[in-house]
């Protein structure tokens, strides 16, 4: 089964506030003023260290029975199906809490968020699949765009094996009109900026496996095919601000949400440390997040 998750398809009936807040460089603690000040010029800040070698390697050989777990499974899930899952794994929800991540988004959100969703991207070998390039604040119904999203390098990510790419002060022109794309095999989401080449150069956010890179919901990014021999993994974990919320009728979108810092209000809710690994219940959560189409749906 397909689920149909896009806010893009439904009629906003209520007004969002989509533009940039900035950071204040003179409260961080964890990152640097001049890592604030990128990130506000920007709209990101890559090359965080986050992990030694001896942690990440123990986080990819989770990762790897996790993804084997999925692919090995009889029914629709692949290699971008690892949606949300630190709903029912407990190993993905400890490491959306891993302090040194929760100090880096502070310095950006402030001293209240939480996290509201993960999802893995790993692209194989030869692997055809894009991610056009859009901005995620655009369909994620959820106002202010206070979000930000933590992308950890399971594998180390350059240009070579479709790392990431960025358009540097993207988040700062608002909210950019979108097309949907048909799901065709050859795309991971649907949706991609219009005119994607109008917006300038973009960056390859390289990183080394354990390393993570910050990124506004605002900023212009995507990820080419993996025409590579190697794996790149990456995981994303995306938290916001307390005073973000889910529109009316989306407030679905707030039910992965656990609580990370502060006192958060109660449209907030708090989804507890799942017990042990059961990626198995969420075997039917499919959509345009991995590149199955909703239409499609059994």
């Amino acid at each position: 089964m397909a689920i149909n998750t896009d806010f893009a398809t439904h009629t906003e009936d209520e007004p969002r506030d989509l533009r940039f807040f900035p950071a204040d460089p003179n409260t961080a603690r964890t990152l640097s003023a001049a890592h604030v000040e990128l990130f506000n010029r920007d709209g990101f800040v890559s090359g965080l260290p986050a992990f030694s070698r001896r942690e990440i390697d123990e986080i990819r050989a989770y990762f790897d029975g996790l993804l084997d777990a999925v692919l090995t499974a009889d029914d629709r899930r692949n290699t971008y199906s690892i949606n949300t899952y630190h709903l029912v794994c407990a190993g993905l929800y400890d490491l959306l809490l891993t302090p040194i991540l929760l100090d880096y988004v502070e310095d950006i959100l402030g001293p209240m968020f939480g996290c509201w969703g993960s999802h893995a991207f790993c692209k194989l070998p030869g692997d055809p699949m894009e991610v056009p390039l859009h901005q995620d604040a655009t369909y994620w119904p959820l106002t202010p765009s206070r979000s930000v999203t933590v992308w950890l390098a399971l594998d180390d990510a350059d240009e070579q094996n479709a790392a990431m790419q960025f358009v540097p002060g993207s988040h700062k022109l608002g909210p950019l009109p979108h097309e949907e794309l048909p799901l065709d095999g050859s795309r991971v989401l649907k949706r991609r900026v219009v005119d994607p080449d109008r917006y300038g150069a973009r960056v390859t956010n390289e990183l080394s496996a354990g390393c993570v890179s910050l990124h506004s919901d605002l900023l212009l990014h995507g990820s080419g095919p993996n025409r590579s021999d190697r794996r790149r993994a990456g995981l994303t974990l995306r938290y916001a601000s307390g005073d973000v919320r889910p529109l009316p009728g989306w407030e679905f979108w707030f039910k992965p949400a656990v609580h990370c810092r502060g006192e958060l209000p109660d449209h907030w809710p708090h989804w507890r440390r799942p017990k042990g690994e059961r990626p198995e219940k969420l075997s039917a959560f499919t959509g345009d997040f991995d590149g199955n189409p909703v239409a499609d749906a059994d």
